[in-house]
């Protein structure tokens, strides 16, 4: 299958070590997968604040660039929810392929891909991050407050990480306070949420936090890094390439 691979702003510019790793897995496990060389921004940092009205050139820039593959994955939740459910285009056939043909990792290697076994290793203590969007937009694991059986797609795959030992915490599905613009325009409370989503974390022993959004994870990092912890973010495609 032919697959299109779709990295954020922020990973591209502060993590590309996990646009590589998303890239590694997903030919490991023999997906072709291709990177169009001019994708830009998707327009959610826009549309959060408002000004989806100006989002018509990203859209068009993104149905350009990723129209005719089979699949499209993101090493980013809420980049994926925001293409899912805001991307429009004067070529809305080509748009409407693209939103039901994008998925975020962990949802692509367990409901297209059905992974059941991997090979890696990760011997420490992990604490996953279910972020926001991922969880009550793409449904990517149940939410706690709904009387249902429970599922977690990042956990299912974290479980076949030989040595991974995964932590339980409190709180395990709380906003960890990133929200993109929503920390910039309520930066203390955003710090706050952190912080306790850090905490949690920490005295339950987590070595490393892992998620699906780099974006939480980095808002995590900023944190964890001004209390000089020793506690490591790491997105769950470097953990399941064997990183």
């Amino acid at each position: 299958m032919r697959v299109g691979l779709f990295i954020p702003c922020y990973v591209d510019q502060f993590y590309p070590q996990v646009a590589i790793a998303t890239l590694q897995l997903l030919e490991k496990l023999g997906c072709q997968v291709l990177y169009p060389l001019n994708q830009t921004c998707c327009g959610q940092p826009m549309a959060n604040s408002g000004f989806e009205h100006l989002t018509h050139g990203c859209n068009a820039l993104f149905v350009k660039n990723f129209s005719g593959f089979d699949y499209i994955v993101s090493p980013s939740g809420s980049c994926v929810l925001h293409i899912k459910d805001h991307l429009h285009d004067k070529d809305e056939p080509a748009a409407k392929n693209i939103r039901d043909s994008i998925y975020e990792l962990s949802e692509f290697l367990v409901d297209v891909l059905k992974v059941e076994q991997l090979d890696a290793s990760f011997p420490h203590k992990v604490g996953v991050h279910q972020s926001c969007h991922g969880q009550r937009g793409l449904k990517i694991s149940q939410m706690s407050e709904l009387v249902a059986a429970p599922f977690s797609k990042p956990g299912k795959l974290l479980g076949m990480v030989s040595g991974l030992e995964l932590i339980e915490l409190d709180r395990r599905d709380e906003c960890c306070g990133f929200g993109g613009t929503f920390c910039v325009a309520e930066e203390a409370v955003s710090a706050k949420m952190g912080k306790d989503r850090v905490k949690d974390h920490v005295q339950h022993g987590a070595e490393f936090i892992t998620g699906a959004d780099m974006s939480c994870l980095m808002h995590l990092e900023g944190i964890l890094k001004r209390q000089n912890s020793k506690v490591r973010v790491k997105h769950i495609a470097e953990i399941l390439n064997g990183e």
